[in-house]
């Protein structure tokens, strides 16, 4: 008896597995947001040689697609104007999938650490400012979708992730990444059309973790063997090289996105220079080339003053000169500082509460570059050149715009001479983009320092209320 039972198990797996239905990932579902105008990528499984047929809500036009030897297929679909009347999308190969509440209109992948993975609802001692106003407002920004791909590190791919996309509502905010979704909604209020985020993200991941394999091997000296990669990390799996990747990353490659946003960097202070930089370019070559064009934007963000070992180390800053660097070195893409975003208290605190304004300031670049809202300043204050006279140091700033905001002393500033020690300057304004400063125990100065510490603060902004980054003139 028993025997005739599992056979009869089997066989009834066996009708089942003939009959399996269309298979899609998670991150296609109910209640999605497509990529507005544009050729929009679905894929999925079934059985091999099976034929698949696609009808699509906003089209007459009907699509196929057969499954290959693996089982693997996908299909292209001309996704109509941005708007808010909800959509559906059905997948038959003899038994139908059907995707509904679909939304047209403007996605972004949303990567990084922990500071991109801190939710609105804040952490332990970690608040996100504007957490209460935003909970009142959610009933009104139900056109943003969020779908968090788990966290998952794995030395193995995963094709698939259990996730699935939410609206945004006073239930559903609480959880929602904080940088993207106050991206998102700047966008949302700007454009008033649909927008999703796709969020992920791990915190105190590196810069390798979100790597593939082939480049982990031909840019750093990094194992990829799981017992030697857990031989040098130990129980930091945040930093296990391509694993994050493989993991997390993975399931979301082929959805079709408007472009990228990025806050990580934390994890790499200390890097050698040069290095940071160079694995940056190396990452977006690599998204943009998954996520299939060579075009799509990437704006991140530098990291925020922190204490780290020492407060008056420079490990950070030269991290965050690799971020400038990087920002110079790839092409369709800009730079966050968070200089100014950073209250004096906060030294201590890794995930500094002011994320509506990292937000906001990614969005703002992406309506100038991407969505023709061309009058928008939004480049920050930056170095450009230096001159000395006796005990005075002149420096020419450059995306000054209408000058300083506020105007009147600066602080922030350090002077060195030849014994290549730093102290404090008192820097005043000259002009719209000029700052001049001399300190009195520097009486013959050769370098100049601002906020180029690992937590040193400034208040240096152009007219726009945008932040100098920080810099050096001196190579030590």
């Amino acid at each position: 008896m028993y025997k005739k039972i599992i056979l009869l198990f089997s066989l009834a797996a066996l009708v089942m597995a003939g009959r399996a239905a269309v298979r899609l990932p998670h991150v296609i579902g109910d209640g999605m947001i497509i990529q507005q105008n544009s050729d929009v990528h679905f894929w999925g499984w079934a059985k091999p040689g099976k034929v698949i047929k696609v009808k699509a809500s906003w089209t007459r036009d009907k699509f196929s697609t057969t499954a290959d030897q693996s089982g693997r297929w996908s299909i292209k679909v001309h996704s109509p104007k941005a708007g808010f009347t909800p959509l559906s999308i059905t997948f038959n190969d003899g038994d139908r999938v059907t995707v509904n509440n679909i939304l047209s209109g403007e996605v972004w992948l949303c990567g990084g650490q922990s500071n991109m993975e801190m939710p609105m609802e804040g952490w332990d001692n970690c608040p996100t400012k504007g957490y209460n106003d935003e909970m009142l407002a959610a009933g009104r920004h139900g056109g943003i979708h969020v779908c968090t791909i788990p966290r998952v590190w794995s030395d193995t791919i995963h094709t698939d992730a259990d996730c699935s996309w939410k609206a945004v509502s006073a239930a559903t905010l609480g959880e929602a990444s904080a940088t993207a979704y106050y991206f998102a909604r700047t966008l949302y209020e700007t454009l008033n059309i649909p927008v999703g985020i796709i969020v992920a993200c791990r915190g105190g991941s590196s810069i390798e973790a979100w790597l593939t394999p082939e480049n982990v091997k031909a840019n750093t000296d990094l194992p990829l063997e799981i017992g030697a990669v857990k031989k040098r990390f130990g129980n930091w799996d945040s930093g296990y090289p391509a694993c994050w990747y493989r993991g997390t990353l993975y399931p979301t490659i082929g959805y079709t996105v408007k472009g990228f946003i990025y806050y990580q960097g934390c994890s790499n202070v200390g890097s050698p220079v040069g290095y940071y930089s160079k694995l940056m370019k190396v990452l977006v070559d690599q998204w943009r080339k998954d996520f299939g064009s060579d075009r799509l934007p990437f704006y991140f963000v530098q990291i925020s003053p922190y204490i780290y070992s020492n407060a008056d180390d420079i490990a950070a800053a030269l991290l965050r000169d690799e971020q400038y660097k990087a920002s110079k070195m790839i092409s369709n893409s800009g730079m966050v500082c968070t200089e100014d975003l950073v209250y004096p208290w906060e030294i201590r605190n890794i995930h500094p509460a002011q994320k509506d304004k990292v937000g906001s300031r990614l969005a703002m670049m992406a309506l100038k570059h991407d969505y023709g809202y061309s009058a928008l300043l939004t480049e920050n204050a930056e170095y450009e050149s230096m001159s000395i006279s006796h005990d005075t140091v002149t420096i020419h700033l450059r995306n000054m715009y209408r000058g300083f905001y506020p105007t009147g002393r600066m602080t922030g500033f350090e002077v060195a001479g030849d014994d290549k020690a730093f102290h404090d300057a008192e820097a005043w304004t000259v002009g719209k983009n000029v700052v001049q400063m001399r300190c009195a125990a520097v009486k013959n100065p050769v370098a100049v320092r601002y906020c180029f510490r690992n937590f040193k603060l400034g208040d240096v902004h152009n007219s726009a209320g945008l932040p100098l980054v920080p810099f050096r003139t001196d190579n030590w």
